[in-house]
């Protein structure tokens, strides 16, 4: 039989599912002991407890227990964010929670435990949090879906009396490591222009930490009264041009041809080429890009990356932007409102990677020459950003996060149609 702290046969960590993958990421240590219903051994120290909510094959929330306020806050805390089934259900649980109802109920009850002489702090990530935060007690929650490789476990910390203090991602592979790393370096860089007219409110990074091969940004809590922006709401084109810009006046067009945006999509490209055979598609696509609009002069900023309505709220007449994880540099202003429109169609509506294309060209025409889009630079800027959206799609699938269906090889197939 394996010792205290070893992962063994009945270990939640040697599970498949959902509860297996968020307890490998935030109990990796093998000096842990996780028990179900069941005594800890014999010279080890229960420090955290939770409620595995609804049960251990059905697991959806890891719920902290040991301050009701805080296990309430871990369901009802931007709740207004959430879809409204999902509104629902957590804000009944939330008001169980917050009477100590959870704490009572038959939920199965995980034990987390260490040895008596081991420091939590060495082998807890939410201990570890809590220090960065500036110590004091913290309730890490946790939400609980089927394993992804390109999704991220995510721990909410709460204080005793239920007031957010943080959020913390997990990269745990390739691909989601540098999903965390890029969206800590995007923080420190838009903490730079903080209060510039028009750019949306952001939460500032806190600390990013490397902890047992994971790469883990810690963020801070968004505006309790924050709101979600409604999905059909027309795009906020003022803040896009803030985002693009950091504060600074347009930047002077410069031709595609040499830009240093167009060597990064021939460089991705040919790396692609040599990892999968629909490389060798996107090489060709980004030449005849090339030759296509190579001679348009473009305003090149920086994007956000995800720019869609539900990584988007407003609190205090304020919009707030928040995921920054794909942001970054010197791509065709425009970028983000392409990848609006496309999120739109293809997430919200389920429709086809034609017609989530077909979508980027009709909101380009409504409202590029807000952006300064004249007819060749809309052209440039929907064919480009396609073809990033493929790179995007090839780079997440090359560092481990496998293919996106909806993009793969469809979007290809959509390009070529449009060359």
């Amino acid at each position: 039989m394996a010792g205290p702290g070893r992962v063994t046969a009945d270990d939640l960590r040697s599970r498949e599912d959902g509860l297996g993958w968020v307890t490998r990421a935030v109990f990796g240590d093998q000096r842990i002991t996780l028990t179900v219903d069941a005594p800890v051994p014999a010279g080890h120290t229960v420090v955290a407890r939770y409620a595995v909510v609804p049960s251990v094959d059905r697991a959806r929330f890891l719920l902290p227990l040991g301050s009701s306020r805080a296990t309430a806050a871990a369901l009802l805390a931007y709740n207004a964010l959430r879809p409204v089934k999902v509104r629902a259900v957590r804000a009944a649980l939330g008001v169980a929670a917050r009477a100590g109802v959870v704490a009572r109920a038959p939920f199965p009850v995980l034990s987390v435990a260490v040895p008596a002489a081991l420091d939590p702090a060495e082998v807890l990530l939410a201990e570890r949090l809590s220090t960065e935060l500036g110590g004091g007690r913290a309730y890490a929650a946790c939400g609980v879906r089927p394993p992804d490789p390109n999704h991220k476990p995510t721990l909410q910390l709460f204080d005793h009396s239920g007031t957010p203090r943080g959020y913390a991602k997990i990269g745990w592979n390739d691909a989601t490591r540098a999903l965390v790393t890029a969206e800590a370096a995007a923080l420190r860089e838009v903490a730079e222009v903080a209060g510039v007219a028009g750019h949306p409110a952001t939460p500032r990074l806190l600390a990013e930490t490397n902890w047992a091969g994971q790469a883990v940004a810690l963020v801070e809590p968004l505006p309790t009264g924050v709101r979600g922006v409604p999905v059909d709401a027309p795009p906020e084109l003022a803040a896009l041009l803030a985002v693009a810009r950091r504060g600074r006046p347009p930047a002077t067009p410069r031709p595609l041809a040499g830009s240093s945006f167009l060597d990064r999509l021939t460089a991705q490209a040919q790396r692609a080429a040599e990892t999968d055979p629909a490389g060798a598609r996107a090489v060709a696509a980004v030449a005849e890009l090339a030759r296509r609009h190579g001679d348009v002069a473009v305003e090149f900023g920086h994007w956000h990356g995800d720019w869609v309505p539900w990584n988007l709220g407003r609190h205090a007449g304020e919009l707030v932007a928040w995921d920054w994880e794909h942001s970054g540099p010197d791509v065709p202003v425009g970028f983000d409102l392409a990848h609006d429109a496309f999120q739109r169609s293809l997430v919200l509506r389920g429709e086809p990677a034609a017609t989530a294309a077909e979508q980027v060209r009709q909101w380009l025409d409504r409202y590029g020459d807000r952006l300064g889009l004249d007819p060749a630079r809309r052209r440039l800027v929907a064919d480009a950003y396609l073809i990033e959206m493929w790179l995007r799609t090839w780079r997440l699938a090359d560092a481990g996060a496998g293919w996106n269906p909806a993009l793969h090889p469809a979007l290809l197939d959509v390009i070529e149609k449009r060359q």
